[in-house]
């Protein structure tokens, strides 16, 4: 696979006065703006919203309901506007002008207008790593019925639901609080539903009126997935099992998602060249109204004010529904502050390995054992014969008798290569500027035998396994330096390669994923991200005909499965766990799911040592991890939780210094402010504070927190804690006895750091913990004391 499993997008305006910094000519090129509108300061002569904003549109200059820019769609009522929001958002989605946008945010009403972005794409053994054993009597699957209530809303490139992982074969009724629709399409009826899959909808308004229709030819306009990614994230978290599944042999067993009776509703926001925020929109506004529990979407966004975030606008309308949201943490990692998704009502999810890998060896002719990681399935090269060993940018095209520029070779880009110079050899190929599969394209194209896949900084130690289209394998940061020294100095470098197939019970396991995505968050310091970490790396889930597992358009071969990491698989997982969780307790808040999550979830792997970075294999932070692995079968007997309402929340943004404006963007209702609690009171299962340093003065802040107590019997909680260091932590009471279940206690953490000087501009980061225990149950906190000082 050549691309991490991710929708990313890289942040292009911050503020709308970046939007607005127009020449006159772009003064007058529409594009598509999403408008949040007050909606109880419409004039009583309109009937409804949407005759006031048609008729505050044709007020405008140039009216765009008159203009030949205008973008209409057969799958909206309206033919004025690409999208009318109603349930998570109140307003609308249009083309404009930049001039008539700022126009409009001028008029009555008219709360902000947005930019409409463009986002880009960010399981046989996790299950069974995840501890999910079925038949147990007493587990998660049994007490939730594998979530059979319980429906997941997939914000993807659609599915293909022809395949098995979706059959519906001794699924019960459709629950009954469903009130969505099988929407019909290109290649995709009502029939393709069933009681697996029980809705569908496509969202394609805005990416039209952005990049023009969509070609029928390479992809479906329907809820039918032409890419993958999909596919493949649905039939993790809730595919049924199949036997016999694998990728051309490698990770054969059963595949299963890990809700395996949960439905799952389709709603595809992304095509060929991304994902719009106008249409990510509607697809919340439509979940919420068709009746979701779940929303699993693996898409990115960048450092952006919640306020200005269409995803956290419309995950925040999900959340006052209860409606979890799961949502993957990026894929820029190990970079800290690369973390997305950070809205504190949004459950954000970090990547890790699981105990499986697929392993590939490197043979130096000098001895030397280079391991690393393959899905290659074709013929292997000639036995106990050494090829020649050659440094991509070692080998760039000559050019009037003169080699080019060594950097696009050294990255094997299309083109690059010098077919004498690569003949017959094994070529190494840097990481970076196009996809890892496509350098054994272009190796094979110039007449390589082989490519090594070489990571370089920052990417470190981690290895992901890619089904390459010429014997190839993936390497390591470090192994890149060694077979670099062994070319440089060997007058004759040569080398074959070993495929191993698939090793299971590989050890340390879990570690957190290199390429996982970092905090601490950039929007808000005070809360935790990611919050947990979950299998991302090498999981196998269904694929779709027509789509080769290389996605490479000369790669002929066709499977079932496919095999992908990113932080997109690591989503779903979560979002199948939430199911679990929501069938076994239906009262159950998405903070109180999440609660649950993070409390329990673990930083030890399975020989009882702190979780690794992948990276260089140090102990990962809490900015790597956040609370730490996901456990499931701990998740549904936490004994304590953290809920958090949406007042909350709001109470949150105004600590946060938001305007009350700029939180009516979010909450849709007149804000009142009030008193200014601290951001870190937050409800949150993690608690984060911030210090100024200071070498002459101890600091101190109060954090309150309030829990709820879950278990049907009554028990005292007695706590544990952990010291950051530098940092002394008190907790008062110490201990908390309670007698039924929903009641609530409330505790304070004085945390005291000592005088401590830090260097100008630095931020140093000291993590503990408190622990609540029963006796039974462990209800973990982690606590990060954050001590900076100012340039």
């Amino acid at each position: 696979m050549g691309r991490l499993g991710f929708l990313f997008v890289v942040v292009i305006s911050l503020s709308f006065s970046l939007v607005y910094s127009e020449t006159d000519d772009d003064a007058q090129i529409a594009q598509t703006f999403i408008v949040r509108v007050q909606n109880d300061l419409k004039p009583s002569a309109f009937s409804d919203v949407e005759q006031w904003y048609k008729a505050t549109l044709r007020s405008l200059d140039s009216n765009p309901l008159n203009s030949e820019n205008t973008i209409t769609t057969q799958t909206q009522n309206s033919q004025d506007f690409l999208h009318v929001y109603r349930t998570v958002f109140h307003g609308f989605s249009a083309k404009l002008t930049p001039q008539q946008a700022r126009q409009l945010e001028t008029r009555p009403g008219v709360l902000a207008v947005l930019p409409d972005r463009l986002r880009h794409l960010h399981i046989t053994r996790s299950p069974h790593f995840l501890g999910l054993a079925s038949g147990n009597p007493a587990g998660l699957l049994s007490e939730s019925d594998s979530g059979s209530n319980v429906v997941i809303g997939v914000f993807d490139t659609g599915i293909w639901p022809e395949r098995r992982s979706f059959h519906d074969k001794g699924l019960g009724p459709i629950p009954s609080s469903w009130r969505g629709e099988c929407v019909e399409g290109q290649n995709f009826t009502k029939a393709h539903c069933n009681k697996k899959i029980i809705g569908a909808r496509y969202f394609a308004a805005g990416y039209e009126a952005r990049k023009g229709g969509i070609n029928s030819s390479e992809e479906f306009k329907s809820a039918r997935d032409s890419d993958g990614h999909g596919t493949h994230t649905a039939s993790t978290a809730a595919g049924r099992a199949v036997s016999n599944a694998s990728l051309f042999g490698y990770a054969n067993g059963v595949a299963v998602g890990v809700a395996p009776k949960a439905r799952i509703a389709v709603y595809k926001i992304c095509w060929k060249n991304g994902c719009t925020d106008s249409d990510i929109l509607s697809a919340f506004d439509k979940a919420v109204e068709d009746g979701v529990n779940i929303i699993s979407i693996s898409v990115g966004g960048g450092a952006v004010p919640y306020n200005l975030d269409p995803m956290a606008i419309g995950a925040f309308g999900a959340m006052e529904r209860g409606i979890l949201v799961s949502a993957s943490a990026g894929n820029e990692g190990p970079t800290k502050m690369t973390v997305t998704n950070v809205a504190p009502w949004m459950t954000t999810v970090g990547a890790s390995t699981i105990d499986r890998r697929f392993r590939a060896d490197l043979l130096l002719e000098d001895g030397r054992v280079i391991t690393g990681a393959s899905l290659y399935s074709g013929l292997p090269l000639p036995e106990k014969t050494y090829l020649p060993l050659v440094y991509g940018g070692n080998a760039s095209r000559i050019v009037a008798g003169r080699r080019a520029g060594s950097f696009s070779a050294a990255i094997c880009m299309a083109g690059s290569l010098d077919e004498e110079s690569v003949r017959g050899k094994i070529v190494v190929c840097d990481r970076g500027g196009n996809a890892r599969v496509a350098k054994g394209e272009v190796v094979k194209k110039a007449g390589g035998a082989g490519v090594v896949v070489a990571n370089v900084p920052p990417i470190g130690e981690g290895l992901v396994a890619d089904s390459h289209l010429i014997p190839g394998l993936a390497v390591t940061e470090s192994a890149r330096l060694t077979i670099r020294e062994y070319i440089n100095s060997s007058p004759n470098p040569r080398a074959t390669m070993v495929f191993l197939g698939t090793e299971v019970g590989v050890k340390p396991a879990p570690v957190v994923a290199s390429f996982s995505a970092r905090g601490p968050s950039i929007e808000s310091p005070y809360v935790l991200k990611p919050d947990v970490i979950a299998p991302g790396v090498n999981i196998l889930a269904a694929w779709p005909d027509g789509v080769a597992p290389s996605e490479l358009s000369s790669d002929p071969r066709r499977t079932e499965f496919n095999v992908l990491s990113g932080t997109s698989m690591s989503c779903p997982h979560i979002s199948g766990v939430a199911a679990l969780l929501k069938g076994a307790h239906a009262d159950w808040s998405p903070a109180m799911i999440r609660s649950a999550l993070m409390t329990t979830a673990y930083s030890q792997d399975s020989q009882g040592k702190p979780l690794l970075d992948e990276k260089a294999y140090n102990v990962s932070t809490v900015w790597d991890m956040g609370a730490g692995h996901v456990d499931p079968e701990k998740a549904v007997d936490p004994g304590l939780v953290y809920d958090i309402t949406p007042i909350n929340y709001v109470n949150f943004l105004c600590a946060s210094n938001f305007t009350r404006r700029e939180i009516r963007q979010l909450a849709r209702r007149p804000i009142s402010c009030g008193k200014k609690q601290k951001p870190w009171d937050l409800n949150y299962p993690a608690i984060s504070v911030e210090f100024e340093a200071s070498a002459e003065k101890d600091l101190e802040i109060v954090v309150t927190r309030t829990v709820t107590h879950v278990s049907e019997s009554s028990a005292i909680y007695g706590v544990t804690v952990t010291n950051p260091k530098g940092v002394t932590l008190t907790v008062n009471p110490a201990k908390m006895e309670f007698k039924s279940k929903g009641e609530k206690q409330s505790y304070s953490v004085r945390i005291k750091a000592n005088k401590l000087a830090v260097a100008p501009g630095n931020i140093v980061t000291e993590a503990g913990k408190i622990a609540w225990s029963d006796g039974r149950r462990q209800v973990v906190s982690p606590v990060v004391v954050m001590l900076k000082q100012g340039f």
